[in-house]
Parts: C-alpha cells; structure tokens; sequence
C-alpha cells in the first residue's frame, strides 16, 4: 500500500485542520522543505500538498511554492486546493506536480473534469470526493465541506465510468483530522463497487493499524496527516513498512 504524508499550507506555514475547520487550526514548526525532506529520507516516494489559501479562495494561490517543493523534495506531489479550471490543473503540471486532485468541480462541473482527463491522462488526474454522513448514506459534500451535493459517493464515481477515471480519494470529513481512526466499512463498500478504480483512503488514521485495516479493505493508498505530525505514527515505521 502506498502511504502518502500529508502537508496543509496556509502561507507558506505547514497547518492542519480539524475537520477542515479554518478557525480549528494548529500550526506545526518547520519549513514545508524541511518536513518533505524528512518523508523522504525515512523513505516516502509521494506527498500530498494541499493549499488551504487556494481552497479558502477556490483558485490556486500557492502554485510558485509547490512547484519548488516539487523540485526540491525529490518526491512525487500530489497537489490538492482550489482547482477549478483546466488551466490550473495544466499550471500545476508545469510547475512540476505529478498528479492533481479535482475536488468540488467533480460534483459541480463534471464536463471540465472530464475534459481534464482527456487531456492530461488518467495518471495526472485524481478525483477527491468527501463525504459526509446523513441517515447511514454517505453524501457527497462540496466547497470546503460546506455544501451537500445529494449524491451518494459511489453514484458520483460512477458518473465518469467512460472517460478512463482511474485515481479517486474519498475522505470521511467528520473524522479528517480528528485522530479517530478509518471509516472501514465505506472503505469495504467502495472496493467492492469499484474494483477497477485506485481508491485512497483519507481522514481519521491513528497509526500502522489503521493503514494495515485499510489495506486488507483493499485501498490502494492511505493519506497520512495529523498522526505523523503529532508522533502517533513514526516516519520510518510507515514509509518504511508502506512506502
């Protein structure tokens, strides 16, 4: 299983929020590149960078710095925040991501995402669908959490069942950032139901327990935040068990 440590920036600062609450905030000591190196030397290949200025803005604002992160680090990025346009999917490519992660505008505007994996190839592409709960169903949510879509997480992958959608990330909103362990069970439904798909788990991870259970759920990948950067999970236990 692949493990993806997981760097929030606001302003340049590494951060990461509960439950993606802005006013519930803590920031973490370090320059972005010092983290990044530290991931890779303990032996991660990837990275996932999301720029909350962009996600709070809902356009990019951080292109310049995660392309020197991108460079300098020596590990793949993932690049989340903001996308909304193929535009900036495209200026994040050449800023040196490998891969950019298409959040509300998979629910809002499913012609430009479909445009974007025509264009950039379903191994740039990764479409984010978080999730919360009402009455058991699990809802598609939008604009930094804000926003119910009406969909079920399932039928809103289904949607691009044609157009070559190959890496998805589903993130259980109520236990992002929470340390309060994986949502297995919608883990298990969505492998069962897209058995074809590269799903990565987001939200709640404690620790190599977690990423073990999610791994015999079939994820292809876990999102690894809050418990790294608070010494529940030590760097080289998870790159080098899972990396």
């Amino acid at each position: 299983m692949l493990i993806l440590p997981a760097m929030d920036l606001i302003d340049g600062r590494c951060v990461r929020l509960l439950r993606g609450e802005f006013d519930r905030a803590t920031f973490y000591d370090g320059a972005p590149e010092s983290h990044l190196a530290k991931f890779a030397q303990a032996g991660a290949q990837w990275a996932h960078i999301v720029d909350l200025d962009g996600a709070r803005m809902r356009r990019p604002q951080q292109y310049e710095l995660i392309g020197e992160l991108a460079g300098k680090s020596g590990l793949k990025i993932q690049a989340a925040g903001g996308v909304r346009r193929d535009f900036d999917v495209a200026r994040l490519i050449d800023a040196g991501v490998e891969r950019v992660v298409i959040g509300s505008m998979a629910i809002i505007n499913p012609e430009v995402v479909r445009k974007c994996l025509h264009t950039f190839g379903p191994d740039r592409i990764c479409l984010a669908f978080d999730v919360r709960f009402d009455n058991q169903a699990p809802i598609v949510v939008t604009h930094g959490w804000t926003a119910a879509s009406q969909l079920r997480v399932s039928d809103a992958i289904t949607q691009y069942a044609g157009d070559g959608l190959r890496h998805v990330m589903v993130t259980d909103v109520d236990r992002d950032g929470a340390l309060a362990g994986p949502n297995l069970e919608l883990m298990n439904e969505l492998v069962r139901a897209h058995p074809d798909l590269e799903i990565l788990a987001s939200g709640g991870v404690r620790g190599m327990p977690d990423v073990s259970a999610l791994a015999d759920k079939g994820a292809s990948g876990v999102i690894v935040g809050k418990a790294l950067y608070e010494g529940e999970l030590a760097l080289e236990e998870a790159f080098g068990a899972g990396a």
